[in-house]
């Protein structure tokens, strides 16, 4: 994996700016607190009452006392059940951003009436896939930022907040949400065969970097994924985030999970706090299940190392 995110113009954002970007909304704004977190379930009906106040119990308890600064949604179609912890709070994006990238770019070639070209979909491969920061740029850049914003608009992911620097974007996991749940389900947005692509690209990820929200998925329900990673604005300040959706045939059902996390002192410790909400979240949409197709993640040697530069890096 390449370690570039920014063209040349963004080497000009300063570290100030970028934190003037979450003011008011940012994780840093948040005192820490003893007092029991306010995760919320709630069940499309009465049926799924108990399993909604089991799952905002679990979440909870896996959750308590990790000091990571915690955005998550789930939502799950076939009980009705969404969990949220903090849904609009804002969380500088890392490599997450890269599915957004991938959505507008399926959009703008909707709307020019083609397919893609053989270059961009070597390098929609490389950016899902691998998370090849050369390849996002390119992608961003041809793009533009009018298109992009474009996108969000018809997503009406009106939280998120475009930077001229995209691993700078500001994200949330309710907009997370609306974006995964364009890639997995029939929509007006994306066509079918834009879904079935991005969907292919989600369900590659390399290895090392399936981590996260795929923890704890049972055998039989495909897992699509994109994480980020980062060490800002400070060294020992990392973001971390997974994303990703999970579908099944038999019964057919579709649900997505979204986990921004800030203030992790390591990498893994952002992955730990991610995959024990995963975890419990799988546990208790698939009761019963024995054996889990995807165990917490192993310490990877790669785990350390941003995957993107900061501007002052560049």
């Amino acid at each position: 994996m390449t370690h570039r995110l920014f063209s040349r113009c963004c080497a000009a954002i300063s570290l100030g700016v970028a934190l003037a970007l979450v003011a008011g909304t940012s994780v840093g704004a948040l005192a820490a607190s003893s007092a029991p977190l306010p995760v919320r379930c709630v069940a499309s009906d009465h049926a799924n009452d108990a399993l909604a106040k089991k799952m905002a119990h679990d979440i909870a308890a896996r959750l308590a006392g990790r000091q990571s600064r915690v955005g998550l949604k789930e939502i799950d179609s076939k009980t009705g059940v969404t969990c949220t912890l903090h849904p609009r709070l804002h969380f500088y994006a890392a490599s997450a951003i890269k599915a957004t990238i991938l959505g507008a770019l399926l959009r703008m070639a909707q709307e020019q009436h083609r397919q893609l070209t053989a270059n961009e979909r070597s390098l929609a491969w490389r950016m899902i896939t691998q998370s090849d920061n050369d390849a996002a740029t390119a992608l961003w850049n041809e793009v533009g930022h009018r298109r992009m914003q474009h996108f969000l608009n018809l997503a009406k992911m009106t939280q998120t907040r475009l930077s001229s620097a995209w691993g700078l974007s500001l994200l949330t996991a309710h907009d997370e949400i609306l974006l995964l749940t364009m890639l997995s389900s029939p929509n007006r947005i994306l066509s079918r065969s834009s879904r079935r692509y991005a969907q292919y690209l989600t369900a590659h990820v390399t290895s090392s970097q399936r981590w996260g929200v795929p923890a704890g998925a049972p055998k039989g329900v495909r897992v699509h994924v994109k994480n980020g990673w980062l060490p800002y604005p400070i060294s020992t300040n990392w973001e971390i985030n997974s994303i990703g959706f999970f579908i099944s045939w038999r019964p057919a059902r579709d649900y997505e999970i979204a986990v921004l996390t800030h203030d992790n002192p390591t990498m893994a410790y952002g992955i730990d706090t991610i995959e024990d909400a995963a975890q419990v979240i799988h546990r208790d949409l698939h009761p019963g299940t024995t054996a889990a197709a995807i165990p917490e993640s192993a310490p990877n040697p790669r785990w350390g190392h941003a995957d993107e530069k900061t501007p002052h890096e560049v």
